[in-house]
Formats: structure tokens, sequence, C-alpha cells
């Protein structure tokens, strides 16, 4: 019989490990703004009266959107590289 699969205690190649749904928030929205944030994810926790609180209330019932905000943060990563990359040569 074979043991069933244990998932790696960490996990080196994952950018979001360790990064907290809040931080993402906080820093989409600190990066793009609210506005920025809503037209690029058009959900009302974004877009009519947005706090940290009322996205984060939202996010954690609806995987579909956070699937999304995580999906932005790492594009925002990848940017933030870019642009670093491009400001040293």
């Amino acid at each position: 019989m074979n043991a069933p699969a244990q998932p790696p205690a960490t996990q080196p190649r994952n950018p979001l490990h360790g990064i907290t749904l809040e931080r993402m928030v906080t820093d989409l929205a600190d990066h793009y703004g609210w506005a920025g944030l809503g037209e690029r994810i058009p959900v009302r926790c974004f877009t009519s009266e947005p706090s940290i609180a009322s996205s984060l209330k939202f996010l954690r019932k609806t995987p579909w959107a956070r699937e999304k905000v995580e999906g932005l943060y790492l594009f925002m990563l990848r940017e933030q590289r870019r642009a670093q990359g491009r400001g040293k040569g």
C-alpha cells in the first residue's frame, strides 16, 4: 500500500506563500488605487465605498474573485520586478 502524498511543508516556488489576502488587497489598492483596482476587477467591493474590510469579507466568500485578486497581485509583482530591472541598466 502506498502512503498518501503529503504536501510539502514549504512552498519555495509559490510566490503567494505566506502572503495574506489582506496584504494583497492593501498592496493592490496602494499600487493601482481603488478606482484602478475596480477597473481591473469590476466588483462592487472595489467600486462602491471600497474598504479593506468589505473587500476581505467579499473575497473570502467568493473564490472566483479571490483568484482574480491573486492573479492581479502576481501581475503587479512581475511589473515591479521588470521596472526595477530596467532601472539598474
